[in-house]
């Protein structure tokens, strides 16, 4: 008899609920039904299919997919086979992709029929580029491509790599976090005591499979649990709308954009979510007017704060809290244990205070794919060290202050740049808005300020700038202001302040 997996491994779960729960259907893929029993057969039979052509334990399948119950099939036969799932951004250039591509080294890179000219252009950029298939019946789980004589069956232990998933991107090189089995059960489970999730829940899922928030945020607490999952490939926010009343959809996750684009549309005061009772936010703060437009609907929202490396939950905001304490992140979720230390010193601060977020638990990733120098950097003694300055009240609730990385120094004075962005989105006829630092003959560094305009609306830079002076430290408000049509965003839509920084600096080279 075959040793049995760790009891902390993923592949156990469509085991478990193909027993339990084989007719419920576990992935909607636009319209398109997968039960339970289907989801685990399949996952079964592929993985099989992997050993069977010679892939094993530790190996890496990379991914260039949009949202598909192909892609839910091929995550959890990685889970089962003891392969290490490594989805990558179709969102990227072919340049950045085969970058990425060279570091996670695949066995197989699996690419779906829409994203094979970007497939293409970035392995023709590797030296040797990896072997590649389709995925779904008609792919990799009819014809896998071999790599080598078949192996046996080996037990998949807790701490086997999972999931190997490359971090935003915002700033430096590209780095991929390696995510553990029991990393994710720990993560889930925690989530689990917060927001909860059960069988008769349909969940809605929009954020995109190659970020850890959509495997990490609901989308597997709900696999794990019986509840249905919605794929959708993308978020059109007209037809979410649609789809909260038509699949009777009872929770979602998305970012505050996310929710701001619901509430525009020209049905939202009209539209069905009676079923929509709950709601997770994520990525930035919910403004306090947005906040009570979905409040007013009915719908509970549940901030949080999370990042790659920490699998990503971290803080929870309850919705009780969430009018009470605007702006908030919340307190640690079960099973997860925070500090607030000295950036320069690394020693704790100890009760109310400012300091960089660090943060412990079963949750935090195993490193950096290859990287130990990097992996170094940020974890101490089982601490990972977030890179986030907050600042912790009295009560014990922490308010992110912005990016270690991205405050600047003018005239000796620390700057948050995400303070400065939230006094010009107060002004009305600004839709968005970064801040980044810029050198200064005189103090320094200043801030330059990048502004996109309201529809329909008039301003200028020299308004702005009197705006800011009437709410902000004369030192805070930004010594140039530009009007631009957007703001480049990363792909849970956080300001992606490295290219605005290459954008400037190029700029004054000229």
């Amino acid at each position: 008899m075959a040793a049995p997996d760790g009891l902390h491994t993923l592949g156990r779960w469509t085991a478990d609920r193909a027993r339990s729960t084989p007719d419920r259907v576990a992935v909607d893929d636009r319209g398109v039904s997968v039960t339970y029993r289907e989801l685990d057969s399949r996952a079964a039979a592929l993985a099989d299919a992997f050993r069977s052509a010679g892939y094993g334990p530790g190996l890496r399948i990379a991914t260039l997919t949009g949202n598909s119950s192909d892609h839910v099939v091929l995550f959890f036969a990685c889970a089962k086979a003891g392969l290490t799932l490594v989805p990558l951004s179709w969102r990227l250039a072919p340049a950045e992709l085969a970058e990425q591509l060279g570091i996670a080294d695949p066995a197989l890179l699996v690419v779906e029929p829409e994203h094979a000219a970007l497939g293409a252009a970035a392995t023709a950029l590797l030296p040797v580029p990896p072997p590649t298939a389709e995925p779904g019946r008609t792919g990799i789980e009819r014809t896998m491509p071999r790599l080598g004589d078949a192996l046996p069956r080996h037990p998949v232990a807790d701490d086997d790599p999972l999931l190997a998933v490359f971090t935003s991107g915002t700033s430096g090189q590209p780095k991929a976090a390696v995510l553990t089995h029991a990393n994710c059960f720990w993560t889930n489970l925690s989530f689990s005591r917060t927001v909860e999730i059960g069988r008769d829940d349909v969940v809605l899922c929009v954020m995109p499979q190659f970020h850890v928030g959509g495997w990490n945020i609901q989308a597997l607490l709900a696999w794990w649990t019986g509840a249905t999952v919605v794929l959708e490939r993308g978020f059109d926010a007209a037809r979410v709308l649609k789809l909260i009343a038509l699949r009777g959809v009872t929770t979602m996750m998305g970012v505050p954009t996310h929710y701001l684009m619901l509430s525009q549309q020209p049905g939202f005061a009209d539209a069905d979510l009676t079923s929509l009772t709950r709601a997770v936010v994520g990525g930035a703060p919910m403004p306090a007017p947005l906040l009570r437009t979905w409040h007013a609907r009915g719908v509970a929202l549940t901030q949080g704060y999370g990042l790659t490396e920490a699998g990503p939950n971290v803080l929870c905001l309850a919705p009780e809290e969430a009018l009470r304490r605007v702006g908030s992140a919340g307190t640690p979720y079960p099973h997860v244990d925070v500090a607030v230390a000295d950036p320069a010193t690394g020693h704790e601060v100890a009760g109310p205070g400012r300091g960089e977020l660090w943060v412990r638990g079963p949750g935090v990733f195993a490193g950096y794919l290859d990287d130990p120098a990097a992996t170094a950097e940020v974890l101490t003694d089982g601490w990972l060290r977030t890179g986030d300055i907050v600042e912790r009240d009295e009560e014990g609730f922490l308010r992110i202050v912005d990016r270690l990385k991205d405050i600047y120094i003018s005239g000796g004075e620390n700057v948050s740049p995400s303070e400065v962005e939230q006094a010009l989105l107060a002004h009305p006829a600004v839709a968005d808005a970064a801040v980044i630092g810029v050198p200064d003959d005189r103090w320094g560094e200043a801030g330059a300020a990048f502004v996109v305009v309201r529809d329909g609306a008039a301003t200028d830079a020299e308004e702005l700038t009197e705006h800011l002076r009437a709410v902000l430290a004369h030192f805070k408000v930004p010594r140039t202001i530009e009007l631009v049509e957007h703001i480049p965003r990363s792909g849970l839509h956080k300001v992606a302040r490295s290219r605005l920084r290459q954008a400037r600096a190029a700029e004054e080279r000229r």
